[in-house]
């Protein structure tokens, strides 16, 4: 039988693969795998790539939230800025970052919009978002360059780079998901040390034109290799009935099993998981962003010292994106969602952490926590990142994903902006306090995800078609 590559459901932005042979497999709720194809007869090479290049791409862009907060008080002091001014910047960006992300994989499922078109557009933005804090002085200007145009240009970049991943790998998608997910932040440790040592009122308009350039030729040059594969793919060497092949990926298939069948955004709404998932995200994202935003404050607040307030955020960047490799790793052996919840008990107790080192002056035991907090605030992203191809399919996840991310959008106004309001009201002891309650209610949602429609054994039978 031959096969149209459109209706096997590939799309005018996908790799014309129709002259090499494949199957389509068909389990009896319905769901279709396409297998035959291998990576390299698609790509040319190993898919390996496509970790790689997401990665590289995703360490360009971590400088815009991971270090802005070293960069504050140059910024506030160059261009006649208050705090809550720097800090609503970054808040405006988070909300853009965020934004863009369901949008955005609407129009890449439509066709509309390519991952390379994508990527390209976005180095573009974040040039503009880096040239505007560099040169103009007037606030709404800097909200409308970096917070808006560079938000949006590097949540193009930061959706496509995670769904490009778990597109690539939907047999064992969580270590290469934590993976790429971790260079957002540790990416921005030289720009972290960069702006707490070598960035003041001489320098700063060299400094930031010089990221600006750096971003943009990173990721152009990291997408010009980006490519989907088609719908429905799968892996030729692992059976999707049997998950007969490797054995670590039937391990982690056995722990993650694989969707029961492909859902629509609106379909994936209606489950109840997706909702549950965007109120955990909020809630988990806003102390992560919290802590990121106050932290090197509160080191200096507390007398800690230029040194230990810059290794503090050195460190919370460093494990927050080590973190993300480690417990991508980790939930292919434990589960998704057990390591979710277990990341997202550690951010709470991290917090009041934070309190009592500040309360007993100890410098080594704040970087303690600061270790934790970084593992904690990073670690539940590439988790989410992984559930909702688990639970809602491939072929529409960039919508999906989009949905659930967006919940960042939220927390970046209550945990940049109104965390400001509510250190200046609480002080920070306060404050940290309320963000450790806030992870542990997210724990607790966290725990009433369930896979929708999973349930018993999964029994199939296989339609073979092929191309050509």
């Amino acid at each position: 039988m031959s096969a149209d590559p459109t209706a096997a459901g590939t799309s005018s932005a996908e790799p014309d693969v129709a002259h090499r042979p494949y199957r389509e497999v068909t389990d009896t709720r319905g769901r279709v795998y396409r297998v035959g194809e291998s990576d390299r007869d698609i790509l040319g090479h190993s898919r390996k790539i496509m970790v790689y290049l997401p990665w590289l791409a995703m360490m360009a862009i971590s400088v815009f939230e991971y270090a802005y907060g070293s960069a504050e008080d140059t910024l506030s002091h160059a261009h006649g800025w208050t705090q809550s001014n720097t800090f609503w910047i970054l808040s405006v960006w988070v909300f853009f970052q965020a934004g863009i992300a369901f949008p955005a994989g609407w129009l890449r499922e439509k066709g509309v919009l390519t991952a390379r078109r994508a990527m390209f557009t976005g180095s573009a933005m974040c040039l503009v978002g880096f040239f505007a804090l560099s040169h103009l002085s007037n606030v709404w200007l800097a909200v409308l360059g970096f917070g808006v145009i560079g938000g949006i240009g590097a949540g193009l970049i930061y959706a496509t780079c995670i769904n490009m991943v778990g597109k690539w790998f939907p047999e064992r998608r969580g270590a290469r998901t934590g993976f790429v997910n971790g260079g957002f932040a540790y990416g921005s440790l030289p720009f972290i040390f960069i702006f707490n040592y070598a960035f003041d009122t001489a320098n700063y308009h060299r400094v930031l034109d010089l990221i600006g350039c750096y971003i943009l030729i990173v990721v152009f040059g990291c997408a010009f290799f980006f490519k989907d594969p088609p719908k429905n793919w799968w892996p030729a060497d692992i059976d999707p009935l049997t998950f007969a092949g490797d054995a670590k990926n039937a391990a982690s298939l056995a722990k993650n099993p694989p969707a029961v069948r492909q859902y629509t955004p609106t379909e994936a709404v209606r489950t109840g998981m997706l909702p549950l998932m965007w109120v955990a995200i909020v809630m988990t994202a806003g102390v992560s962003i919290f802590g990121i935003s106050f932290q090197v404050d509160y080191a200096k607040e507390v007398g800690f010292g230029p040194l230990v307030a810059a290794s503090s955020m050195g460190v919370m960047a460093v494990i927050n994106g080590f973190g993300r490799g480690v417990v991508g790793w980790l939930s292919d052996k434990w589960g998704r969602k057990s390591t979710l919840v277990f990341v997202i008990v550690v951010l709470g107790l991290s917090q009041f952490g934070v309190i009592l080192a500040g309360e007993v002056r100890s410098e080594w035991l704040f970087l303690v926590f600061a270790f934790l907090s970084g593992f904690g605030g990073g670690a539940f992203y590439p988790m989410f990142a992984a559930l909702t191809p688990d639970y809602f399919g491939e072929n529409y996840n960039a919508s999906n994903y989009g949905l659930v991310y967006s919940g960042k959008l939220i927390s970046g106004l209550f945990g940049g902006g109104l965390g400001s309001m509510v250190v200046a009201a609480w002080g920070y002891n306060g404050a940290y306090a309320l963000a450790g309650g806030v992870s542990m209610v997210a724990a607790g949602i966290a725990l009433l995800l369930r896979q929708p429609g999973r349930g018993g054994e999964v029994t199939a039978v296989a339609r073979p078609r092929t191309s050509g």
